[in-house]
């Protein structure tokens, strides 16, 4: 039987340590009493594999493995925790995250650390960013399966996207109005007030709907006929992954890790916009090969992206690093 270690994680990614916090282990959450970016803790979460730790605390708390995911943490841990990470302490970092700069030649920061392993969510990160001789893994993401929702009942296109206004080009915001063209699009998320306004387009081709509680959201998502991911350039998002677990069909922009998520039968990944706008068209006009699609996606993503796989890699790592 293998032991139930004690991990220490900060609450950077909500949607990445939902999936993170369902192992078998005991996941220690720093707290601070004005909370941030350093001290969250759960932020409300009903997670109970996790306890919260005062960061005053921190230096009398048995710790296994330190799980970092920022670059800031290495020496947050050494002040809190009086132990070096790598040195005093198992550590492994996360990166979340595309490279940015001069790619792809941008130098990771634990680039040529030895004593820290680096593990990247998907393969297009590892491919792009310069990790030198650092230890590296792969292991994509895993989620809670929010279950087949999808009805489809509303001939229009959900997009997930955070701050599209601020992210602009990186989240293929720029490209809403070309893909409304295909498809009325209701936009969910946090800080999309300004898009109608930004993107000069009125609310009977996009529907800024903001952000929802994870199940509200998954409700609203399933009813819409097509999953639209215009994104350029960041790391796999995890609404696309929930998307295709609800049932979605998907079209989506072939850029970072797209071409690998979603199988041709799943949906339309391409470069070509005018492809991209035709398949919205022709997926919300036809329900019964949208339903097809996305019961194609579903079944890959639960064998691809499901909780079990995600857990039985993060749990080999783990093991491996405390030793």
């Amino acid at each position: 039987m293998k032991q139930r270690l004690r991990i220490l994680a900060w609450h950077v990614h909500g949607s990445w340590l939902d999936a993170f916090v369902q192992g078998e282990h005991e996941y220690l959450l720093p707290t601070l009493p004005k909370g941030g970016p350093w001290g969250a803790g759960r932020l409300g979460r009903d997670w109970p594999n996790t306890r919260e730790v005062p960061v005053s605390a921190l230096a009398d708390t048995d710790v296994d493995v330190v799980v970092l995911q920022r670059p800031e943490e290495l020496d947050l841990c050494a002040e809190w925790l009086r132990r070096t990470p790598g040195r005093d302490l198992p550590a492994i970092y996360v990166e979340h995250n595309t490279p940015r700069g001069d790619v792809p030649d941008t130098r990771h920061p634990l680039a040529d650390r030895q004593d820290i392993w680096l593990v990247h969510v998907t393969h297009f990160n590892d491919l792009m960013w310069d990790s030198g001789t650092s230890p590296t893994t792969v292991i994509e993401h895993g989620i809670v399966d929010p279950g087949e929702l999808y009805t489809g009942e509303l001939s229009r296109a959900a997009v997930v996207i955070n701050e599209p206004v601020r992210r602009w080009r990186v989240t293929g915001t720029d490209l809403l109005p070309r893909f409304a063209e295909g498809a009325e699009l209701d936009v969910f998320g946090m800080g999309v007030g300004e898009l109608n306004r930004a993107l000069h387009i009125g609310e009977h081709r996009l529907f800024a709907i903001g952000d929802m509680p994870g199940r509200r959201l998954h409700e609203a998502m399933a009813r819409r006929r097509v999953y639209l991911h215009p994104v350029r350039w960041t790391s796999l998002g995890l609404s696309l992954i929930e998307a295709m677990h609800l049932g979605m069909p998907v079209v989506a922009v072939a850029s970072t890790e797209a071409v690998r998520a979603v199988p041709p039968e799943a949906g339309v990944v391409s470069t070509d916009l005018d492809e991209l706008t035709s398949a919205l068209r022709a997926l919300t006009g036809d329900m019964a090969m949208a339903r097809q699609m996305g019961k194609h996606a579903r079944e890959f993503a639960l064998s691809h992206y499901g909780l079990g796989r995600f857990l039985r890699r993060w749990d080999d790592l783990l093991h491996h690093v405390a030793r």
